[in-house]
């Protein structure tokens, strides 16, 4: 293995002779086509999607082809006075490209950029919602007025970069700046982030496993800043390793899962529980939810990366780690209702048969205890107003998936979660001295809905090669059931053991 010259980068713009970079030459192309039909355009798109490290690399372009190129960050200008932004537009003017203006007051910014001749300038600024809004309104109307005539003057395009869109803080502040094109920075490919992952392996010949990869682009979702937190760690972790394996990545994800703090997702959360209830409806349920984005819940968790459009129009999880950190940061405190989980029963090695774990026991013993203690423990009330905050779906998932990793402790099984899935409350995988089982469970509603999700459930058994899996139903005593059976199945060429839970709407919760 030879030293590494780079290095996975996680935090700010990438620097190429530093960092692994995508250069991503096509989009870079694109941006360069607009500032030369002196487009004053805007980049918006939520955090750690790469616009840094976009933008960047699309100045370095212009520069190279005749342009001057000011970049101004405005990210804590929030209380920022009128003097002191000037100054700092100033300065910037000066250092980055030898051009003196002189405006004492923002109403004279456009007059002073208008008698510049001669030059091709483009100017870049980022994180402009973090402008001071008593500013906002006459630094846009003035940026309006030099766009009306670019022809004129140096200026040739003036690029806005945020999380949100930047279109509607135009609009929220009643100001005419009618700037209609935005460019788009989508999350890298999965063929992107292979690349990333292998310009590692080409300058260190330390490998990556194909599936470490996989899961790599899989739970970030291709999200830049996630994909170059995961391979950092893993490096880091694994240094004078000559290949980095499946093991080595499971313990970065827990470590993602469960102790990292990070800036993104602790956003994300205080986000998802403000709007609780609308979160758990997206975890929990089957309800399908138009994607609006003029709704105040989906635009702020759209616009931090948490939830987008699907193929249907309607909501899904963008990202699914911080699904599963979402997940983890609502699940209740029971840990006193865990010793009425077996105390019927002596041994947990008696829940096992011949090397496999004996489900019919396992789940009629749930069933027993569900019955004795119901699911009220696992729902979440507020301690000042005595309401329940967490739905009743939300409960179901986490009395059953704290009772059956309960149990897989106690025999030294695991159990992981596998993202995107979308089958239903439920889609643990678990493994028990070598051999694994798909647990899927479900909310009852009608017969076609159970029946489909029997089929996906076989589907997903095929697509990872597992022969069994296990399909818990919750019904309702307000529901008949139909269209299922208690028992074993056959579907799609795998073995289904499907179980029913009858609960009582008013006395278990």
């Amino acid at each position: 293995m030879k030293k590494a010259k780079r290095y996975f980068n996680t935090s700010g713009p990438n620097i190429p002779d530093q960092h692994y970079t995508l250069l991503r030459s096509n989009l870079v192309k694109k941006g360069v086509d607009m500032v030369d039909r002196n487009r004053y355009f805007t980049i918006w798109a939520p955090r750690q999607t790469g616009k840094s490290t976009y933008f960047q690399l699309l100045g370095e372009e212009l520069r190279k082809t005749g342009y001057k190129v000011v970049m101004l960050s405005v990210e804590s200008y929030q209380n920022a006075t009128e003097e002191y932004v000037l100054r700092r537009i100033r300065e910037q003017f000066d250092e980055q490209t030898g051009i003196h203006i002189s405006p004492n007051r923002l109403s004279e910014l456009e007059g002073e950029i208008s008698a510049v001749k001669n030059e091709r300038l483009v100017m870049i600024v980022d994180e402009i919602e973090g402008l001071n809004p008593d500013l906002f309104g006459d630094f846009l109307h003035g940026i309006r007025q030099l766009y009306h005539y670019r022809l004129s003057h140096s200026l040739k395009s003036v690029i806005l970069v945020g999380v949100s869109n930047i279109v509607g803080l135009v609009e929220d502040h009643a100001s005419p700046f009618n700037i209609a094109d935005n460019l788009e920075i989508p999350y890298f490919t999965s063929e992107e982030t292979f690349e990333l992952l292998h310009q590692h392996e080409e300058e260190t010949g330390q490998l990556f496993e194909e599936d470490v990869k996989a899961k790599i682009s899989e739970i970030t979702a291709n999200q830049p800043g996630l994909v170059n937190g995961f391979a950092y760690q893993l490096v880091d972790r694994c240094h004078g390793q000559e290949v980095i394996q499946y093991d080595d990545y499971l313990e970065v994800e827990d470590w993602y899962l469960t102790e990292v703090i990070d800036k993104n997702v602790s956003n994300i959360l205080k986000y998802a529980k403000k709007y609780r209830s609308f979160v758990e409806k997206l975890l929990f349920t089957e309800e399908e939810i138009h994607f609006d984005i003029d709704r105040e819940e989906t635009k702020i968790l759209h616009t931090n990366g948490l939830i987008k459009k699907d193929k249907r129009g309607n909501i899904e999880f963008w990202v699914p780690l911080y699904k599963k950190r979402l997940y983890t940061a609502f699940y209740p405190y029971t840990n006193g209702e865990k010793q009425y989980f077996f105390n019927r029963i002596e041994n947990f090695f008696d829940l096992v048969k011949g090397g496999e774990i004996d489900f019919d026991f396992l789940i009629q013993n749930y069933k027993d205890y569900v019955k004795r203690r119901s699911f009220k423990a696992f729902r979440e009330k507020d301690p000042e107003t005595g309401a329940y905050k967490s739905i009743k779906e939300a409960a179901l998932k986490y009395s059953f998936e704290t009772y059956i990793s309960f149990f897989l402790q106690h025999i030294e099984a695991k159990s992981y979660t596998e993202p995107g899935t979308g089958l239903g409350l439920s889609d643990m995988v678990i493994n028990y001295q070598g051999k694994e089982y798909v647990v899927e469970a479900k909310v009852y509603r009608y017969p076609l809905q159970v029946q489909k999700g029997l089929k996906r459930l076989a589907y997903y058994c095929q697509f990872l090669s597992i022969a069994e899996g296990i399909y818990l139903i919750f019904a309702s005593n307000h529901l008949s059931v139909k269209g299922i059976t208690e028992g074993t199945h056959e579907v799609e060429g795998r073995k289904v053991r499907v179980y029913i839970v009858d609960y009582d709407e008013e006395k278990d919760f």
